[in-house]
């Protein structure tokens, strides 16, 4: 997730998230606040109608977005569809989204192509890549039948690390991660909360988060999705398609080969037992080796960096969960901020340096600290 907005799904036809209301689910009638903006769709979907075999009066709405982007889905002419993104410019900025889409083609995977593209409007026509994520598939309650999807998420993973480059991509650099990671005192503590970010408790944040973002910065730096979670990995639709779909990456950077592997296995949405997690991620550190990214040769080693690493993501993610909730209006967000908390203690129990953060966030929350350690940490 960005430090900007999560996206539960993003579109070439993703389900509904939790905030989509009636208006924005699919079937019902595309609303149009600005009448001249409608205006200005329907002539550029209207011009594109002969090129793409469009049937125009079939427009509906296919996904809401936790951004300011929504999707639609119109019909053509020969029983299939493709997706319009919806994004004002002045609100979204598209021109990532086209080029890490063409990193990713070019990489392998596979993703919407751009069709066309209105800049100056905001509009775009994409593949539909179907209807079905891969959270939709996903039984919590029985990991064994979702294995096979995890590894095919982890080869699509692997395929787009190991195009990675230097200097293509946005840095996830200190100042982004630290700035991530202050949504979680500014929004979750402060605002959530009602506490005041000060004094001792302040202190102690800085010195974390300082830890925090110096472990993650020592790993070795690859293209990172950014959200990379089942929820913006589809079922392939197309006959003989075997890879999952891609989306929601517009967000994409160059940091943490961690980064992405922790995102797909603890999840926004859902969780699973530490068996499974660890298994999965066994199966991609063994994929990564093989395939000569730069991954630590003691998996040991690997999955410490991944905790560290997904520790600063659950913090930003209960930031950005609560500012989703108090600013923008959309509670249900902050209905799944207690799983990232629960990330948050899980870590920050295993290391000792982490005890400060631990002690706060049990002093916050009302809960007492675990004892123990697991597999792999110290």
């Amino acid at each position: 997730m960005s430090d900007h907005a999560p996206s539960p799904s993003v579109a070439a036809a993703p389900t509904t998230p939790p905030e989509a209301a009636p208006a924005e689910q699919e079937g019902t009638q595309v609303h149009w606040p600005d009448p001249q903006r409608k205006a200005a769709f329907d002539a550029w979907l209207g011009g594109l109608a002969a090129v793409h075999a469009l049937r125009p009066e079939t427009v509906r709405p296919a996904s809401a977005d936790a951004s300011f982007r929504r999707y639609l889905r119109v019909d053509d002419q020969h029983g299939g569809s493709l997706v319009v993104m919806d994004a004002p410019p002045e609100r979204e900025d598209c021109r990532p989204f086209v080029q890490v889409a063409q990193l990713m083609a070019e990489a392998g995977l596979h993703v919407p192509r751009v069709l066309a593209w209105d800049p100056p409007h905001g509009f775009m026509l994409l593949d539909d890549l179907g209807s079905h994520t891969m959270i939709e598939r996903v039984d919590a309650a029985d990991p064994a039948a979702s294995h096979a999807l995890y590894l095919r998420a982890v080869d699509a993973l692997v395929a787009w690390q190991l195009a990675s480059r230097p200097g293509v991509l946005p840095a996830y650099d200190q100042a982004l991660l630290t700035r991530e990671l202050q949504l979680f005192p500014d929004w979750y503590l402060a605002r959530h909360r009602g506490v005041a970010i000060e004094g001792t408790l302040r202190e102690t944040l800085e010195q974390q988060f300082q830890l925090i973002v110096a472990r993650n910065l020592a790993s070795p730096s690859v293209y990172v999705h950014r959200d990379f979670m089942p929820r913006n990995l589809m079922i392939p639709r197309a006959p003989g398609e075997t890879r999952l779909g891609v989306l929601d990456f517009q967000d994409a950077v160059y940091g943490p080969i961690t980064y992405d592997i922790a995102s797909l296995m603890r999840d926004a949405f859902l969780s699973w037992d530490e068996e499974f997690v660890l298994d999965i991620t066994i199966r991609y550190w063994q994929k990564a080796q093989k395939a000569g990214l730069p991954v630590e040769a003691d998996f040991g080693e690997f999955w410490r960096a991944v905790e560290w690493m997904g520790l600063q993501r659950h913090l930003k993610v209960a930031g950005i969960f609560a500012r989703l909730t108090l600013r923008d209006g959309k509670p249900r967000y902050l209905a799944d901020a207690p799983r990232f908390i629960g990330y948050i203690r899980a870590t920050a129990s295993r290391y000792r340096e982490l005890a400060p953060l631990l002690a706060l966030i049990d002093r916050v929350e009302g809960t007492q600290a675990a004892t123990g350690y697991a597999f792999g940490r110290v």
